[in-house]
């Protein structure tokens, strides 16, 4: 934990985490019992079972011998609640046991981590003192930084346990005092110019101490104009690799330094930045950079006249950088998820930005993707974390062809930008500009939307900017700090952020969209995922929040028009079509049709007109299930809410819906020998809700594994218990529970698979004019286009039956030729046949003509297999193949190979070592992409 002092006054602030031990101090060679008190931290409201991820400090260095795995909670230690928020983990029988440590090895401290049982929340990193030898560094406190006038002097003092000790002082690396054989330490630094980092080196027998505390001295910040064309951020010189400007917007603040690893984190004067006098804005170039070597930097920003509860200074990454290295998740990220993967430098703290010249620009293989029309899209919504046991851009791009066979045409991707912690569903952004980390690299993702293109999948990124965290810049720069952990909550003078949130569904800090500042920082964000990573569209999360109208408690405002929340919105709009005007602009909004109707004719006569999220979820739940009351799902027909153009995106589930297949089982009806609760039976009747829901005309969505008839629980604990508190908790993945080698499971997949083709392959459903009418468990879609030719396929009838009995409904065919049942080989009936009877659970889709429609049955995942890999000198696939090509990480080709039999062998031993990217088109024209390991 760091504290800041300003002069001579030293901030008195409680610790971030409470914790003691019996005995204290703990001694090596005995048992230890730890107790945390979780009040004051982001564990005081948790109440399931904490965990200690938890190691020790071994002959200097920290966190050695760590016990177990991150977020495995089989083999790290639980703790036993005490009362309260008080809790205890007993270490036996002693640390050297416990711990595996050689007893000739000193352990000088106990790390650890207090986390809850998914990973989030944790506490800080907290060391606890090991040893009857002790040193307490009485001023200035331990890992602080004190600030101070240039010429003004530091006073420091400190005391040791079991008898007389040497005390060594070094600032900036350099001895400036010595006191040995004493008890008691006292040294005053004079005349301090520039910044210091002390450490104060104390020894005892065999045994050594450490604290460090550190000096920042005001600068006197230099006023000058920036640079031309620089602007917030990293700012990289084509013309000279060997610098970059970096500016930072910092109002009310008096001064800043950028430290970092081209000045060995020591920032002398030369790195206070300097001031423009027209804008206000912090900038400085760095210059001397080696092109293409990674550095890292934060900001250190002082205010030296900050609010009560304020620190005097914050350490924090830049709030555009595209890549932060985090203290607080790096370390649990494995390398074969993100290799070669900068390193968090050591002794610092918070998030630092990463600064790199001469970047090889990735090398897109489609540059010229054409995105399906807006009315045809169905989209498919996912979270990586859930979706395969890798977790990465990687294996779901090995995966793409379970999507391919689908027949979707767009993927959505919960949030992707640097979240807290790891295991998330995303909205806990900190920094928008930048790509978490635990899904994978840059290029992985980049090669992704590659072959997401390739394979004619667009690729739709799910944004939230309505708010950030605590981590993040915009918060952390302006906040009410009363227990000094460098958090807290944002004060009156932060330009980005409202003090308490303007509307009623607020989460994290609330951004103030009116603000200038936001405003430019929501348009960089737009324009770095568009420019950077070529997506094709942006689902924008909770836009109800971007009114500065309400409060916390008046939902009626928040749900009411908002006119300052339509205009911002438009504005963001305009800026995304702009850059890209075919972009799909998305918003989850869910409210009144006044305001979705304006959002949805917005320059809709331009080919534009941005689409809103349609939850349908109880409708299309009472149907499945098998009840009348609430199963209306009319409104999927967006001249029913008055819209010019069908811009609803409507859907029965998404990521924050119940589970459709889950209430089946749980509540579904039943009448005689038909029970919808049995599992063979509500499968059945989710190919049927395919049917009313995929035909409609207009964009759709369906939330992952929808189609396997996932039926865990949105929130399904990883205990196996149901609790609203683990919505957001990982939750079993089907491709680990043999879903997609069940039977009837995947005739729920292939059929979907069928009616999404048989509506992305025929004109009839590009159409503006259907009718839908349902609410009685026997709905009904009429689909007809008058503008197609005599034998085309023009009209559609889809009928079903929701209700558990046989029900009788009318035909009312338009004509009396013969129809055809379009998913039963175009079998034929009648136009004068007036009735047709339904089972419980079945549908028909009847046409005017035949149609050619049934998708390749995908009974299994059939993924092409690369081998051996990692490799030394060759590889082979276990397919026929058209084409290999091998990609380096950077995106350019550096091999190609014609294609070839089954199991043949490629040969790559002229590359150099390293990771690879394989692409594999099959015979069928079919792309899979794996990566190699070349050693």
């Amino acid at each position: 934990m760091k504290k800041f002092t300003f002069l001579f006054l030293l901030f008195s602030l409680v610790s971030f985490a409470q914790v003691t031990t019996t005995p204290s101090p703990a001694i090596a060679s005995g048992s230890v019992t730890l107790f945390f008190d979780a009040a004051g931290t982001p564990l005081a409201s948790y109440t399931g079972t904490i965990y200690a991820h938890t190691g020790v400090t071994v002959d200097g260095e920290q966190w050695q011998n760590v016990i177990g795995d991150w977020g495995n909670n089989t083999n790290q230690p639980a703790l036993t609640l005490v009362s309260g928020t008080t809790y205890q983990l007993e270490i036996t029988p002693d640390l050297y046991t416990y711990y595996g440590v050689a007893t000739s090895s000193t352990i000088t401290e106990i790390s650890v981590v207090f986390r809850a049982a998914e990973g989030a929340p944790q506490s800080d990193d907290l060391f606890i003192n090991v040893g009857s030898f002790q040193v307490n560094l009485t001023s200035p406190e331990e890992d602080s930084a004190t600030l101070l006038s240039s010429g003004a002097a530091l006073n420091i003092t400190a005391t040791n346990t079991g008898g007389n000790a040497n005390y060594t002082l070094l600032s900036n690396g350099a001895t400036i005092n010595n006191s040995n054989d004493a008890t008691s330490y006292s040294y005053n630094h004079t005349n301090i110019t520039s910044n210091q980092n002390y450490e104060l080196v104390v020894t005892q027998g065999d045994n050594t101490i450490t604290k460090k505390f550190s000096v920042v001295v005001n600068p006197n910040t230099v006023t000058q104009a920036m640079p031309a064309g620089v602007r917030d951020g990293i700012n990289y010189d084509d013309t000279d690799d060997t610098k970059a400007t970096l500016v930072l917007n910092a109002p009310y603040k008096d001064y800043v330094y950028v430290a970092g690893s081209f000045n060995n984190w020591q920032p002398t004067s030369a790195y206070a930045m300097k001031k423009d006098g027209a804008t206000g804005k912090y900038w400085l170039e760095i210059t001397g950079l080696t092109p293409g070597e990674i550095n890292s930097f934060q900001y250190w920003v002082v205010d030296e006249t900050p609010f009560t509860n304020s620190p005097a200074m914050v350490k924090t990454a830049d709030p555009f950088s595209t890549l932060v290295l985090s203290p607080f998740d790096d370390q649990y990220i494995e390398a074969s998820v993100y290799p070669d993967m900068p390193v968090y430098p050591a002794g610092q703290s918070f998030e630092v930005s990463v600064l790199q010249t001469a970047q090889v620009a990735y090398n897109w293989q489609v540059t010229d993707f054409e995105r399906p029309e807006k009315e045809d899209l169905i989209i498919y919504e996912l979270v990586i974390r859930d979706f395969n046991q890798q977790k990465t851009w990687q294996s779901l791009t090995n995966q793409l062809e379970y999507l391919r066979d689908l027949n979707v045409n767009a993927i959505e991707i919960m949030p992707v930008m640097e979240f807290e912690g790891n295991i998330s569903w995303g909205y806990n952004t900190a920094y928008h500009m930048s790509l978490d980390k635990a899904y994978g690299t840059e290029e992985s993702m980049k090669q992704f939307i590659d072959a997401c293109h390739q394979n004619g999948i667009a690729v739709i990124l799910d944004v939230a900017l309505n708010h950030v965290y605590g981590r993040s810049p915009l918060a952390r720069m302006w906040v009410d700090d009363p227990d000094g952990d460098g958090f807290g909550n944002t004060t009156t003078e932060n330009p980005y952020c409202n003090v308490v949130a303007t509307h009623t569904y607020s989460v994290g800090t609330d951004l103030n969209h009116q603000s200038e500042l936001t405003q430019y920082y929501s348009e960089r964000t737009i324009e770095h995922w568009m420019n950077e990573f070529k997506i094709d569209g942006f689902r924008w999360d909770l836009t109800k929040g971007f009114t500065q109208n309400c409060n916390t408690s008046d939902q009626g405002c928040t749900n009411a028009y908002q006119a300052d929340r339509v205009a911002i919105l438009k504005q963001y709009s305009d800026y995304q079509w702009a850059i890209d005007p075919d972009f799909y602009v998305i918003f989850e909004h869910l409210g009144g049709v006044q305001e979705e109707k304006e959002w949805a004719d917005y320059r809709v006569d331009e080919g534009k007109g941005i689409m809103l999220w349609g939850k349908f979820t109880e409708a299309y739940s009472q149907n499945s299930m098998g009840y009348a009351e609430n199963s209306n799902f009319n409104n999927m027909d967006f001249e029913n809410k008055t819209f010019q153009q069908p811009r609803l995106v409507g859907f029965a589930e998404s990521h924050d819906e119940e589970r459709l297949m889950f209430k089946n089982l749980a509540y579904g009806n039943s009448a005689g020998d038909y029970d919808v609760t049995e599992m063979a039976t509500a499968l059945e009747r989710m190919k049927a809700i395919g049917a009313v829901l995929y035909t409609i005309p207009g964009p759709k969505m369906l939330w992952q594994f929808g189609e396997l008839g996932y039926d865990y629980s949105i929130n399904y604990c990883e205990d196996g218990t149901i609790d609203d508190a683990c919505r957001t908790n990982p939750k079993p993945i089907p491709f680990e529970l043999g879903y997609n080698s069940d039977a009837d499971r995947m005739g729920v997949y292939n059929s979907w698979a069928d009616i999404i083709k048989l509506r992305r392959t025929n004109p009839v459903f590009h159409t503006n004019t259907f009718t839908i009418d349902s609410g009685d468990l026997t709905p009904r879609i009429d689909i007809w286009n008058d503008d197609l030719a005599d034998g085309e396929l023009s009209s559609i009838i889809v009928l079903a039956n929701f209700d558990v009995t046989a029900q009788t409904v009318d035909t009312f065919f338009s004509t009396t030729d013969d129809w055809y049942d379009l998913l039963n080989d175009d079998a034929v009936i009648s136009g004068s046949v007036s009735t047709i009877t339904l089972q419980p659970g079945e549908f028909k889709i009847f046409g005017n003509v035949p149609a050619i429609l049934k998708a390749e049955e995908h009974s299994t995942q059939t993924v092409a297999a690369l081998y051996p890999n990692p490799t030394t000198n060759n590889f082979s696939i276990n397919i026929p193949t058209a084409q290999v090509e091998v990609y380096a990480l950077t995106g350019q080709l550096v091999k190609r190979f014609n294609g070839a039999a089954a199991n043949t062998s490629f040969d790559v031993e002229a590359l150099n070592d390293g990771i690879y990217f394989v692409k594999i088109t099959d015979d069928a024209k079919r792309v899979s992409t794996i990566k190699l390991i070349k050693k």
